[in-house]
């Protein structure tokens, strides 16, 4: 303690004069691997729960809180934000088996309860309040699932923000918590066995920071202790990923073979108690996606067709196949539901969603468009009306709810009793959102999205924040945000890059942003940002950048590679050490990802770009903010010290380089509380207006 408060006082005697970097120990290491050499100087912080570091990163926190507090002298716009989002309108429920939920806050300062409706139009009613059982602020609410008939729900709950998470249940009709509890739950959805009990996956990890060890799936029986649960499927020895889900009277198992990349198949008849697994595809090389089960009929749509399709076989008759749902190129089929005898497939194109009706043998029935610029999630279908119920949301417009008559067409606003109208924070025409394109270095079309208030001069002079994900074939959506809703206020512009590695543009969209190619991702968002200083939307002295996760390996190569472009550098729960990278957590699953670091040629191309092993010793990079939290189990947090360590202790570095670890939180960052999670909302926006407007 008392080192700690002498490194404190130093720290802070520092500042007064220079830049606010807490004392950081080199304990130089030399790492040789085909035949390259090169020294390491801070592998002390991979040590992530020892005392040393703990103490380094409560130092670092004290800095930023410092910077932060004082930032608030000239913004501080909690507040506000807080009364954008109080005026703003809520999305519809969701419905899962018969019943209808949501999740509410009622205490801002403690995580947020699941409420239920048997109808739509009904009070709610609390269901399950983590707090009470939990006596934790920092206990959340991961997800729920009712069981077959509705009589019980399910409900994840995740502790300090790790992703291992247990398992609670309650009794729905007398709103009775179970004596049930299953733990070490990890990457795993809660499905039903009827009203029986549930498949989960374990995980076995001693240390959480270790490589994942999340092999097994399980079955519990709902009035029986954890340790009576039965072993379903084992993959310890193979170390394969799998997926499953019951569909009807089976479950399914998919096994993904890490060395082939192909997947086996497996079912097992859910009213057999052994739970006897049936091999009924074996070594599948045609990658092909599972998306439904019924009447002994597999849904799927096959990788070759880049833009998305529906096909389907019979079970017991794998080689007859017949397409329901051709593609449509350039028109990416984001999500398909199989409800109540239709088919509600959603596309995207540049700036455009919409949905389309079909009925189970692939007959169109109707297409419906989503506004431009919007966006929207299908919550539920109404048979008896025959209307499908969305909630259209954009960045800047909160989520409006509407009813689609499938037959006839109508489009009408939902309202009821609890979802009533408001009057918007700003008229329609307030912000402008193009969806456009610009061209990368090798001649692709890259979508972006540009908004920014009406009226604004487009000068090269406004702040501006640019982000992007690009990574795992994920096809991001943006969001409503009433963070953001300030800063375009005050002139800022917002632009999203769909770069290379999503799946915005389908598959080979991600292919080509992958592996010995990820180079284009990283190329691509370098080659946004000029296009945006090219078109005179902002200038280097006025561009802050950032991007979460796979998001913060983006800009940390961004900013490595060409720091004179961004004048404010904010990476989140970003992976900066690529070659040490599968060391830890679910790195071991994104070798395809990213690369082999035991493979020479992966090896050399990950060194070439990594940001940890890219910082040079007399660049002065941008102002940087890099936010990581303590628990994240996914990208862990030595990414992110080492990264702040190695970019702070060089001469060169004249330009502030913050670090933030969020505590109690994991790869979500603050979300356990409303209050928590605005007070980061308004630190990221304060400090990126502060630094942009100095």
């Amino acid at each position: 303690m008392k080192l700690y408060l002498i490194t404190i006082f130093s720290l802070l005697s520092f500042s007064v004069f220079s830049q606010s970097f807490p004392v950081t120990k080199s304990d130089t290491k030399t790492i040789s691997k085909f035949g390259i050499t090169f020294q390491d100087n801070y592998t002390w912080l991979e040590n992530m729960k020892s005392e040393e570091t703990k103490s380094w990163t409560n130092a670092q926190n004290e800095v930023t809180n410092l910077h932060f507090e004082a930032i608030k002298k000239d913004y501080d716009i909690v507040n506000k934000i807080k009364d954008y989002n109080n005026y703003s309108s809520n999305g519809l429920p969701t419905k899962k088996e018969a019943y209808y939920y949501s999740k509410y806050i009622k205490d801002k300062d403690k995580p947020s309860c699941l409420f239920y409706r048997k109808d739509l139009n009904d009070e709610s009613v609390e269901l399950f309040n983590p707090f009470k059982i939990y006596k934790n602020t920092n206990a959340v609410l991961m997800d729920y699932s009712p069981s077959k008939n509705s009589k019980y729900v399910a409900c994840k709950v995740s502790l300090d923000g790790s992703d291992r998470n247990e398992i609670r249940f309650v009794a729905i009709e007398k709103i009775k918590e179970l004596n049930d509890l299953v733990s070490n739950v990890k990457f795993s959805k809660m499905e039903w066995n009827q009203d029986d009990g549930i498949f989960y996956k374990q995980n076995s990890n001693i240390n959480n920071f270790a490589k994942d060890s999340t092999y097994q799936l399980y079955y519990h029986k709902l009035g029986t202790s954890q340790k009576t649960d039965k072993l379903i499927f084992d993959a310890t020895k193979t170390r394969n990923s799998f997926n499953y889900f019951t569909k009807n009277d089976r479950l399914f198992i998919i096994e993904y073979d890490k060395h082939t990349d192909s997947k086996n198949y497996y079912y097992a008849l859910l009213n057999d108690e052994n739970y006897k697994l049936e091999k009924f595809i074996d070594a599948d090389d045609f990658q092909f996606t599972f998306l439904y089960y019924n009447n002994n009929n597999i849904y799927f749509s096959k990788k070759d067709n880049d833009w998305g399709e529906i096909r389907s076989f019979n079970i017991s008759n794998r080689a007859e196949e017949k397409v329901l749902i051709p593609q449509i190129y350039n028109n990416l089929l984001v999500d398909s539901f199989f409800l109540e005898g239709y088919i509600f497939c959603k596309y995207k194109t540049i700036g455009k969603n919409y949905v389309i009706a079909y009925d189970t043998n692939g007959t169109f029935i109707r297409k419906i468009d989503s506004p431009d610029g919007t966006d929207f999630e299908i919550k539920f279908f109404d048979s008896k009306n025959k209307c499908l119920y969305i909630s259209v949301f954009s960045k800047t417009i909160s989520p409006q709810n509407f009813k689609l008559n499938i037959e006839t067409g109508e489009v009408n606003h939902y309202y009821n009793n609890y979802l009533v109208p408001k009057i918007s924070l700003f008229p329609l025409d307030h912000f402008i959102t193009k969806s456009i394109s610009y061209k990368s270095r090798d001649g692709k079309d890259v979508p972006i999205t540009i908004i920014y208030k009406k009226g604004t001069v487009l000068n090269g002079n406004n702040p501006t924040l640019l982000e992007a994900y690009g990574g795992f074939g994920i096809v991001s959506q943006l969001d409503y945000d009433p963070a953001l809703l300030y800063f375009l206020e005050k002139g800022g512009v917002y632009a999203f890059a769909a770069i290379r590695g999503g799946g915005e543009r389908g598959l080979k969209w991600h292919k080509e942003g992958m592996g010995l190619k990820k180079k284009n991702t990283f190329n691509d968002f370098i080659d946004a940002a000029e296009y945006l200083i090219k078109e005179k939307y902002t200038s280097p002295e006025k561009l802050a950048v950032s991007g979460a996760s796979n998001g913060g390996l983006v800009v940390g190569v961004a900013m490595t590679q060409r720091p004179e472009l961004f004048k404010v550098v904010i990476p989140e729960v970003g992976v900066f050490d690529m070659i040490n990278f599968d060391k830890y957590t679910v790195g071991n699953y994104h070798l395809n990802e990213f690369g082999n670091p035991e493979n020479k040629q992966d090896f050399e191309n990950l060194l070439s770009y990594s940001p940890y092993h890219n910082i040079k010793e007399n660049v002065n990079y941008p102002t940087t903010l890099i936010i990581t939290s303590e628990n994240d189990d996914r990208a862990v947090p030595m990414h992110s010290y080492k990264f702040a360590a190695r970019l702070q202790n060089r001469d060169a570095q004249k330009n502030p380089i913050y670090l933030k670890t969020l505590d109690n939180s994991g790869h979500n960052g603050k979300i356990s509380n409303y209050n928590d999670y605005f007070e980061e909302k308004a630190n990221f926006y304060d400090f990126i207006l502060y630094h942009l407007n100095k």
